[in-house]
């Protein structure tokens, strides 16, 4: 019989995480192993499977208590690329060195083991009065689209409800316990075709050339000043990623060319104003050149912020207490899952340092994660205390 008051080890469980292929959208047996540690632990577990994407909550505690505590993670991950270049496979799970290997490892299987262990062992050693509830997705690394998203609602619709979350994505830059993100940036793709008329290249006049105008649009939108940042965010950020017209012929001028841009933005914009901008600037061009501009947006998130408080105070406090550092609240970096969050409750994200992540190798101190077990502990003990 296995010993139920031993506590619970994040690295073991890191490993056999790991070791469950689940690369986006794939569950991979990841959850089915959580759903069997939490169940056995009293919490009471719910598969919230949508759109071939497979989730689970778990809640310890009442329903509807005032005082609930959420973490959020996902268990997917991305492809491992070549397998033949990693150290260790990439579903290996191997502990060497005290170094745990395997796609996943920081990104971000150790952050689930490690609020999964620690919300276990609390809960057994120190009920608290008040509930724990974990969000669990397999569709971070993907479209978002039936991952937290499908958990939010399936929460709303049966009242369950978080007074806070925490989120274990990687936080850290270089040590651990250095930055806590208290929001972060939006971000948005836009797709532009300029469409003019084919031609000769020797008759220049005969044809409407798309590529002047494309270019003339791209340097527009780089060269502007977006903002010079906000209290809590850097400068927002255009970049042009692609130009392609797809024409290898050097005596045609194309019909048409098609470009792109990513904008990560601050709290001075929403994805809406500047879709107006853009579209402004694109018939602006379009006019002068004589040529059509389609234009197609696709909004990723929309910069947030959770304001310093008492969330955030829960949390460095715990961090300085376990490390000895005393964190920065950052909103630097891309985007997460606590953007959806942010709509339900105040939400702040704390993890690992993320060096490797989404790399060949990639790989995480095992020590580092029994710190952050003994950190989220602690938050956990300092909430309900």
């Amino acid at each position: 019989m296995p010993d139920t008051t031993a506590p619970t080890d994040p690295v073991a469980l890191t490993q056999a995480l790991i070791r469950c292929n689940s690369v986006t959208p794939a569950e991979g047996g990841a959850l089915v192993l959580l759903e069997k540690l939490l169940s056995g632990a009293g919490f009471a577990c719910t598969r919230v499977d949508r759109g071939g994407v497979a989730n689970l909550f778990a809640r310890w505690g009442d329903k509807g208590h005032q005082r609930s505590f959420g973490f959020n993670g996902h268990t997917d991950v991305v492809p491992p690329g070549d397998e033949g270049a990693w150290t260790h496979g990439p579903f290996s799970g191997d502990l060497e060195d005290g170094v745990i290997w395997g796609r996943g490892a920081t990104d971000m299987k150790s952050g689930v083991a490690a609020f999964a262990a620690a919300a276990v062992d609390f809960v057994r050693e120190t009920p608290p009065e008040g509930a724990i509830m974990l969000a669990i997705t397999g569709d971070e690394e993907g479209d978002a689209v039936d991952g937290t998203a499908a958990l939010l609602d399936w929460m709303a619709a049966q009242g369950e409800g978080m007074s806070v979350c925490i989120v274990g994505e990687p936080t850290c830059p270089d040590r651990m316990g250095e930055m806590i993100k208290i929001g972060r940036r939006g971000s948005m793709n836009a797709h532009f075709t300029v469409t003019g008329v084919q031609g000769h290249s020797a008759y220049p006049h005969r044809a409407k050339n798309p590529l002047p105008a494309m270019a003339r649009l791209m340097d527009r939108l780089a060269s502007h000043e977006l903002d010079r940042g906000t209290a809590h965010f850097d400068a927002s950020t255009l970049a042009v990623v692609t130009i392609d017209t797809g024409n290898p012929a050097t005596n045609v001028i194309p019909a048409s060319c098609r470009s792109a841009v990513n904008i990560r933005f601050n709290d001075t914009h929403t994805g809406a104003s500047l879709t107006g901008w853009l579209r402004q600037e694109a018939d602006r061009v379009a006019e002068e050149f004589g040529v059509s501009v389609d234009m197609q947006v696709k909004i990723s998130g929309e910069a947030f912020l959770t304001p310093p408080g008492p969330l955030s105070d829960l949390v460095s406090k715990a961090v300085a207490a376990e490390t000895g550092v005393t964190p920065e609240l950052s909103t630097t970096g891309g985007t997460s899952d606590a953007r959806f969050i942010k709509n339900h409750c105040p939400v702040v994200e704390f993890g690992l340092v993320g060096h490797f992540m989404h790399q060949v190798d990639e790989r995480v101190p095992a020590g580092q994660v029994q710190e952050l077990k003994a950190i989220y502990t602690r938050i956990l003990r300092d909430y309900f205390a």
